[in-house]
Order: C-alpha cells, then structure tokens, then sequence
C-alpha cells in the first residue's frame, strides 16, 4: 500500500500476483477469501450471503414501512401531501448518490468495517488513523441510534395497537405509561439479540421474508387503505395541497417543505449494512455494492408509491395530528383505523394492517443489529472499542456473539433518555440520521480530494463521473446536516428546542476529545490479523 493509501504497483487484484520480495511472486487466488488477505484480514465468519441475501439485509433495515410510517405524522405537519409527494423522489434521486459513491469504495475495499477502514486506505498514515477513528465513531453510534429509534418506534407502536384495540383514547382504551413502552423496548431488543445469536444462514433467510414482506406490505397497504376508505381525497389535494397549518409557529412555505423532508432523509438511511456484510457475501466486491444500490433503488418506487396511495385515504390533517383522537395523534394508524370504522363500523381491519406494519419494523430492527454487531466486530477487532478483545470473538457458528448483545444493550441504554424527557429522547435519535450520513460522507470526501487520483476502484465503479457523484453526495449531506438542524417551532424554549446540533456537536467533541487526548497515542488504524497460517 502506497503512502497515500493508494495501492502500489506491486499490489494485486483477484487473479494476478502479489509480490512478496524481490525474487518471490506468489499467485492470487480468484476468490473472496484472497481479496481479504490483500486488505489484512483472515477469514472468520462465514460467507453465506448471495447477492440476494446481501439486498435483503440492507432492503429491511431502509424498510419503506418502518420509515414512512412512523414518521409519517411529521410528513403531515410540514407541508403534508405535497412535501411527501415531491419532496420524497428528490431525497431518493440525492441519497442514491450518495449510495452510488458509497459502492464504488465499498467494491475496492470489502471488509466488514466498511466506512472507517474506507478512510483509512484513502487517507493514507498521516491522516488515516484520525479519518478512521472518527468516522468508525459516528458510524458506529448512528447505527446504535438507528436500531434504538427503530425498536422504540415498535414499542410506540405496540402500545397504540392496544389502545386501539382496548376502545381507543376516546372509548376508554388502555393507554400505556413511559415505563411499560420501554419494557415493551427491552423485550423487542431481547427478541433480536437471540435471533442474531443464530447463524448466518438463518439470518439471510430471516432477511429475504423482511425484504418480502416489505414489498408485499407496501403494495397491500397502498391499494387496500385508499380503496377502504369511505372518504376519499382528491387528486388536487393529493398532488397540490401543501399544509401550513402545523401549530408550531412556522408559516414559510420554504422553511415548512424543508422540515418536511426529514420523514424522506430517515426513511432512506441504513444502507451501509451491505458494507458491513462484506465478510459474510460471496463475490463481496460486486454483491456489496449491489446491495447497496438496488436496496435504495427499489425503495425510492416502492415508497413513492406507497406515499401517494395512503394519501388518498387522508381529508383532515388537523384531526389526524390530533392528541385527541382515537390513537392519541398517531397519525398513521388513526388513518388506517378511520379507513375501516368508517366503512364497516369497526377500526378492527385497521388495526390488522397496522400488524403489517409492526411485523415489518420488527424485521427492520432485527436487520439493524446485524449490521451494528458486524460494525462493532471489525471495530473491535481493530481495537478501537473499550475491552476490544471481547467485542471481535466469534462462536463456532461464524457469529461475533458478543458484539450482538453489545448492540443490543447500547440501543437499550439510549432509550433510557426517554423515561426523563422524550426532548433528549428526540435528540439522542437524531444521531441516527444526521450522525450517519456525515459517516457517509467522510469516505467520500476523500475519494475525491485526497484519494482523487489514488483511488483505485474495483470490479464496480462509476468511471469518470465518480468525482462527480461524489460531490452532488457530500453537497447533500452537508445540506442537509444544516437544514435538519434548524429549530422546528417557534418561539424557541427548552421544550422545542431542536437539539440535533447539540447531539451530534456533543459526539463530535467526545470523538476529537478521546483522539486527542488518547486514541492518537495508540489507535493507528486497521490492524491485520493474518497469523503465519494465512
């Protein structure tokens, strides 16, 4: 590896030759295993993913029912029909390139560290080791915030299910406290630990029925709400109403449709769980990327549709944000249940669809710890975790048990924030988008300044419009790292407070702050782990 972190001439790619010294040429195999010995590592989980297998990991975690349902009542207070109808396409066009460049490192270095040791080779010894270390960090607890905004939004979920089913708020029906709904939390985490503890054989056929259900759950839902639904909307309302009635003391349109793009931006995140599976697909330099792309692809046309068909089904924003009504302002499933009540006289078909919805989260959540775990096993095994050596071990199904637990238990604590107050809840969560799109973002920063001419690309690469890609991605990403941080109600007090900057400022800090005064001494980047063996 060259200085600069670009491979040098003498550096293989599958099916040419590594050179050793001077005199001695050794052959390179055409396989993944080699490809993982020229990166430094040695082959210990085992490759059970096919190109399939990768996208459906990736597909459950994005999870176009999870995302747009549960964010669905902000969709509504920012603009409504219109901010969701067109704001959603462009943040799919925009976060696809950032998938696209996000490929095109992930096919040149497939390891299941994926954006940390990205930075680490294109940022070369000067600068790698803090590259890596700091974008490892953001990775890492954006995926932890992820899978606790993901299981806590089950939990939420779980608990309207009863209250709708109880009576409803305004028939008497059961309305949990903050202390059963993060019971509810730890038993879902408990659920996924012991499912990811399984091999991954298992875990790849869990994840193609998430993918499925994802797929027929959106096409279901799109056709059935609308077409139950005794009062329907109008295509000009679907297509032209923009709300600005959203009680929070905002009224510039612009400043509203801005606001309203964050239920898109949460919705497509998460699709760095193809990197992180590298290690565990077969054919990874071109499965991985694959993954990557297809996952954002389909659920830009799947969530699309699915946005303008449960539009139809909506004719009273106000009264669906409403704390007052029968899901206590949950607007999603207040939607659905008024579907069906309305029709039949019985929200019962609504709380079954709103199942499908829960089923496809719990999917989604058991998707995200398997990538946080393979992140914290490559993390660890790098040694840039307290007690790394714990972190890295794998069972003898191929798993880094240990790692999956440690996901588990870190989503559970960050959820504790919301037994004092769902504001530092909120702002914990928010990690979860901005945190890991600025993980995103550093790899490709320096593809295209540092690494520029350097980069080599492997089997999959955007050719000479990867600069450009790269660019129109880290623009995105810091737009909307700027936008998303704005305040989202005035007047501003200690309740509405937007604290997105403070939370992810706050992980900046923690980050530079352990670098400086610690890591710089110690962490030199990724460490290979090949023995005399390998």
């Amino acid at each position: 590896m060259a200085r600069d972190g670009s491979r040098d001439e003498h550096e293989a790619r599958p099916g040419h030759y590594l050179l050793l010294s001077e005199t001695e040429v050794v052959p390179v195999s055409d396989d993944d295993d080699s490809r993982l010995h020229q990166l430094g590592y040695k082959q210990e989980l085992r490759r059970g993913l096919t190109a399939i297998g990768s996208f459906s990991v990736t597909f459950s975690i994005i999870s176009i029912l999870t995302g747009l349902n549960t964010m669905y009542g902000n969709g509504l207070r920012y603009g409504g029909p219109m901010t969701m109808i067109y704001g959603f396409p462009v943040v799919g066009l925009l976060s696809l390139a950032v998938g696209l460049s996000m490929a095109e490192i992930c096919s040149a270095y497939p390891t299941s560290g994926g954006l940390y040791f990205w930075n680490a080779k294109l940022c070369g010894n000067q600068w790698g080791p803090l590259a890596s270390w700091l974008t490892g960090w953001f990775n890492i607890v954006g995926q932890w915030a992820v899978t606790t905004s993901v299981d806590f939004s089950l939990a939420q979920l779980i608990s309207v299910i009863i209250l709708l089913s109880t009576g409803g708020k305004n028939g008497g029906g059961y309305e949990a406290s903050k202390y059963v709904i993060m019971c509810f939390h730890g038993g879902i985490l408990l659920l996924h630990a012991i499912i990811n503890s399984l091999p991954i054989s298992v875990l790849s056929f869990f994840g193609q029925i998430a993918a499925a259900w994802n797929l027929l759950g959106v096409v279901v839902l799109m056709i059935l709400i609308p077409s139950v639904a005794k009062q329907k909307a109008s295509a000009e309302f679907v297509f032209t109403h923009f709300n600005t009635d959203n009680g929070e003391g905002i009224d510039s349109k612009a400043y509203i449709f801005v606001l309203g793009l964050l239920m898109s931006q949460y919705t497509l995140t998460g699709y760095d769980a193809s990197a992180h599976m590298t290690e565990e697909t077969k054919n990874a330099d071109t499965n991985g990327p694959r993954g990557i792309i297809s996952s954002i692809a389909i659920s830009i046309i799947f969530g699309w549709g699915y946005l303008i068909g449960i539009s139809f089904a909506v004719t009273n924003i106000p009264y669906l944000l409403s704390t007052d009504n029968d899901a206590g302002g949950y607007a999603i499933a207040e939607v659905f249940y008024l579907a069906f009540k309305d029709r039949y006289g019985s929200g019962v078909g609504g709380i079954v669809c709103l199942g499908i919805v829960a089923i496809a989260i719990f999917f989604c959540g058991m998707s995200s710890i398997t990538s946080n775990s393979r992140m914290a096993y490559a993390f660890s095994r790098d040694g840039a975790m307290p007690f790394s050596s714990l972190w890295h071990k794998v069972n003898k199904q191929e798993v880094p048990i240990n790692a999956v637990w440690l996901s588990a238990v870190a989503a559970f604590c960050m959820a504790l924030t919301s037994l004092g107050s769902y504001v530092a809840f909120e702002a914990m969560v928010s990690i979860a988008t901005i945190g890991l799109y600025i993980a995103y973002a550093l790899p490709i920063f320096f593809r295209v300044t540092l690494a520029r001419k350097s980069f080599v690309p492997g089997p999959f690469n955007l050719g000479r419009f990867g600069v450009l890609v790269g660019w129109v991605a880290v623009l995105w990403v810091a737009t909307i790292s700027i936008l998303f941080s704005l305040p989202v109600a005035y007047p501003i007090t200690k309740e509405t407070l937007n604290y997105t900057p403070v939370a992810v400022g706050g992980l900046l800090i923690l980050t530079i702050s352990t670098w400086i005064f610690s890591a710089r001494h110690w962490f030199t980047g990724p460490i290979k782990n090949l023995d005399d063996s390998n």
